[in-house]
């Protein structure tokens, strides 16, 4: 008797399945892009953003300020080429669920803060009400489609695939 994830292995994926994952990846891909895109050519705004969580040392804020628009790059390229898939899904995922933590933490705290996910960040000017409802939904959305590529093959036009075909007719 197998068990029900060998089943799953042995099933082969429907049509449905693989192209949700490339929707899913090209989603997923394009966000990151776009974030960290926004973020690399100002990176002491980038900082600033990840200093307003107050939940890092200083040392620890800077650095994750600096790397994490470049994190965010690669993982979108890898997701959009769908090259290391389902390790770069875990990433994300991983990172999905830090910032679902931080904007919660943030908003449980009474902090009122521009989240920083595509630029700018930091406190938020007088009278301007932060979006912490719309970010946390929009963030545990992306962990989902993040779960979910992580759990099947990487879909169409993926080079992950091709990579397999390749394997297999050897």
């Amino acid at each position: 008797m197998t068990n029900t994830g060998e089943l799953a292995r042995e099933r082969p994926p429907t049509t449905l399945t693989t192209w949700a994952a490339l929707a899913g990846r090209l989603v997923l891909g394009g966000v990151w892009i776009a974030a960290g895109a926004s973020k690399v050519t100002d990176l002491d705004a980038s900082v600033r953003a990840v200093r307003a969580y107050r939940l890092l040392p200083e040392t620890a804020a800077q650095v994750v300020g600096a790397g994490l628009p470049l994190v965010e790059i690669v993982l979108g390229v890898l997701l959009v080429v769908g090259l290391g898939v389902r390790v770069s899904a875990v990433l994300s995922a991983v990172l999905m669920a830090a910032f679902v933590a931080g904007i919660a933490s943030a908003w449980a705290r009474g902090l009122r803060i521009d989240c920083g996910c595509f630029g700018s960040g930091g406190e938020l000017a007088a009278g301007a009400d932060p979006a912490y409802g719309w970010e946390l939904a929009r963030d545990a959305g992306l962990l989902v489609v993040a779960l979910f590529l992580a759990a099947r093959p990487p879909g169409r036009l993926a080079i992950d695939g091709l990579l397999a075909a390749r394997k297999e007719t050897s």
